[in-house]
């Protein structure tokens, strides 16, 4: 991965012009075999990893083109198996992002644990590759080998190297050859050949480049750490997310529950949704989430909350919205919600004022759901607004009623996709009564905010 100087050698695949500074038998590109032929790097044009060649890039059919499954290696942990789409692809770059303290290292350190077992388990195809590397710029080896004792991990073949230097990372991943690689985190990594500061833009770049390239190369999986500025986002340039196959964030509520969720994903969906429960045994798949963020009372259920089913990639939680209204201390209202975009409150309390006639405009709006989920579909609309003027009103829903479905600007109840099962989930709950812009079974159907407000409060 160091840089090549003029008159270097290089081997060039003649089927696809896959360059790399090292023979195979058999080309990673195009899979064909004793087809790395020897030629000389001139140095007079620059290398950029694998794509660096001495011979100009030919256009191909793309009807020539195989077409070759990416194979996956299971990380052993179920809810990030589902996030990454049914597990980590070969040769693929996986960037996770989070706060400090929300356990993105001990995530890694669990999947390293279970994955070892795979890879050893898989021997017999891949015999020459049977390890794992962990790389740590920030924690030193006692650090995380008390980490792996406190969480009963077994790390008999898990390689650790504690360094900064890109230099001495890729020595170890020459020597080693894993097949999966930690770097905790990007952040800290440096090369004297981009300067000697880390956490620089050229930095990032240079070494995330490097890294990328060595994994393309290789049936390996990169996973890289990363650190999040106070607005949440990945902390270095933009590129830095462009670069990776996979952006994954790291998200928790004000309890002991994690969220793990997927911005980019080349290799699979990125509406799933991983719940985990920090314990003092380390992060643990929440298995039935479906529950997980309602809240059982004993008595009636108070006035300003709704329960909606939402879907999360392929399951349906329950999750309760909580809205207060209370007269505006100021001459401009305001919205409060940190979990529902403002943007979409405003506009549901708007449709109500318009439709029914009931004043938002001197109140200061609040928004809360249980758990701390950030809900961005469309279907929570109408419990959004059953809430809200159950808030406004002071009158309580039936706690057995879940609602869904999206509100246009006419105030329309919208149907949404899979309502069908949205109300099976919410009938093995406990909710006898689901409302909706669909007539089935089971379901109450409702057209528009009047009739919502019939139905509910019997007005």
């Amino acid at each position: 991965m160091a840089k090549k100087k003029q008159g270097s050698t290089v081997y060039i695949c003649s089927n696809c012009s896959y360059s790399q500074p090292r023979w195979l038998g058999r080309c990673p590109e195009c899979g064909e075999w004793n087809t790395m032929e020897e030629h000389t790097d001139s140095g007079q044009s620059p290398s950029f990893g694998k794509t660096g060649s001495v011979q100009k890039a030919k256009p191909v059919p793309l009807s020539s083109v195989s077409l070759q499954e990416g194979k996956r290696l299971l990380t052993g942990i179920d809810e990030f198996d589902r996030v990454l789409g049914g597990g980590a692809v070969k040769r693929s770059a996986v960037l996770i992002g989070g706060e400090p303290g929300i356990g993105k290292s001990t995530l890694l350190i669990q999947a390293a644990s279970s994955m070892n077992r795979q890879i050893v388990k898989d021997a017999k195809e891949i015999p020459s590759k049977g390890r794992v590397l962990y790389v740590s710029g920030e924690e030193s080896a006692s650090q995380i080998r008390s980490r792996a004792q406190r969480l009963n991990l077994d790390v008999q073949s898990i390689e650790i190297l504690c360094t900064s230097r890109l230099e001495d990372i890729e020595d170890a991943l020459n020597a080693v050859n894993p097949v999966f690689v930690i770097i905790d985190s990007i952040q800290t990594i440096y090369s004297s050949d981009a300067g000697m500061i880390p956490g620089t833009v050229n930095q990032l770049k240079y070494c995330s480049h490097e890294l990328i390239s060595w994994v393309k190369e290789r049936d390996s999986v990169l996973f890289l750490t990363a650190h999040i500025t106070k607005e949440g986002s990945i902390a270095g340039p933009k590129s830095l997310e462009h670069m990776v196959d996979t952006v994954i964030l790291f998200e928790r509520n004000d309890d002991d529950i994690r969220f793990l969720r997927a911005n980019k994903n080349r290799f699979g969906s990125v509406d799933e949704l991983g719940i985990f429960s920090m314990s003092e045994k380390g992060l643990i798949p929440v298995e039935d989430p479906s529950s997980l963020f309602i809240i059982r009372r004993t008595g009636a259920l108070p006035a300003g909350v709704a329960v909606v089913p939402v879907f999360e990639g392929s399951r349906v939680f329950l999750v309760e919205i909580q809205a207060l209204t209370v007269p505006s201390k100021a001459s401009l209202s305001r919205v409060y919600s940190d979990n529902v975009d403002n943007a979409r409150v405003s506009r549901i309390a708007a449709v109500l004022e318009k439709r029914l006639g009931l004043c938002f405009s001197d109140q200061d709006i609040y928004i809360n759901v249980a758990g701390g989920v950030r809900l961005t579909e469309s279907a929570i609309d109408l419990a959004l607004a059953s809430a809200l003027y159950s808030a406004r009103t002071d009158i309580p829903l039936n706690d057995k009623t879940a609602l869904v479905g999206e509100i246009s600007l006419a105030g329309e109840v919208r149907p949404v996709n899979r309502i069908k099962q949205r109300a099976k989930a919410s009938s093995a709950l406990g909710f006898t009564n689901v409302v909706a812009p669909e007539k089935e079974s089971g379901i109450t159907e409702v057209n528009d905010v009047k009739s919502l407000i019939r139905i509910l409060f019997k007005k």
